[in-house]
């Protein structure tokens, strides 16, 4: 982790700790979630048995939402105006439709309307999915509109069919430039992913919320639940910064031969 990041886990603990020490009458409860005992550890446990399935669900639904955004992006640089229009339709609609309205409506209506039972992982994971297809479209669509046309003419020249032009010049390319938005909105999927506790899946904020029916110490525990996406989205950000500068270094290699 980089300065900045230990500044604000340090900040963040301080807030806690001042909170815990403040002369208000809120009596804290720090013990619920204490490791030194057993049955905050316990409950430590428990709430960091949600980890996987965060972790999970946002691996899964950002790899479907990378595969369906550069499928929809391509349609979209296309010259035929019915598939343009047909992309544009498509991410302007999920672009547009809130995340958690569309979680509880693929929870709720793929069984109405496909007559196909679905699990709250798999729901979860194509609800955003969808809604992230869509700004992975436009990431898509920067990256190969960036490749210069000169790369372009070259391919023709080649004689290269439109499809091996994608293949061996374009995209590789492409995939190169949009490596950093595409890991942020790996970070983003992290977070949001916590929408899914709405129905049912047991995450982070679902085994909070249960905690917190059991316990009835609500800001103790999510005050828990706070560090513990402090600290998966400050791994996925030092992840993704260390990538950037690897992809940083071999280019200037590659300048440099």
């Amino acid at each position: 982790m980089n300065s900045q990041q230990n500044r604000r886990l340090a900040a963040l603990a301080a807030l806690l700790l001042l909170a815990g020490c403040g002369d208000g009458a809120y009596s804290w409860g720090w013990y619920i979630i204490s490791p030194f005992d057993a049955r905050g550890l316990n409950n430590i446990q428990f709430l960091l048995s949600g980890v996987g399935f965060t972790i999970a669900v946002a691996l899964s639904a950002i790899s479907l939402s990378v595969v369906l955004g550069l499928i929809f992006a391509l349609p979209s640089l296309s010259s035929n105006r019915y598939l343009h229009l047909a992309s544009r339709v498509y991410i302007e609609l999920f672009r547009s439709v809130p995340m958690l309205v569309m979680i509880l409506w693929v929870y709720y209506g793929v069984p109405v309307v496909l007559g196909v039972q679905i699990g709250v992982f798999a729901a979860g994971v194509m609800a955003l999915a969808l809604c992230d297809s869509a700004f992975e479209a436009e990431i898509f669509r920067a990256g190969l509109q960036s490749i210069e046309q000169g790369q372009r003419e070259a391919a023709d020249a080649l004689g290269l069919s439109y499809l091996d032009k994608l293949r061996y010049i374009i995209l590789p390319q492409a995939i190169r430039r949009v490596l950093p938005p595409l890991g942020n909105q790996f970070v983003y999927m992290l977070k949001t992913s916590s929408l899914l506790s709405v129905i049912g899946l047991t995450e982070l904020t679902r085994r909070a919320n249960e905690l917190v029916v059991t316990e009835y110490r609500p800001l103790e525990i999510y005050s828990f639940l706070v560090l513990e996406y402090l600290a998966l989205i400050l791994v996925a950000s030092w992840m993704v910064r260390r990538l950037e500068r690897r992809m940083a270094v071999s280019d200037r290699v590659k300048a440099r031969l």
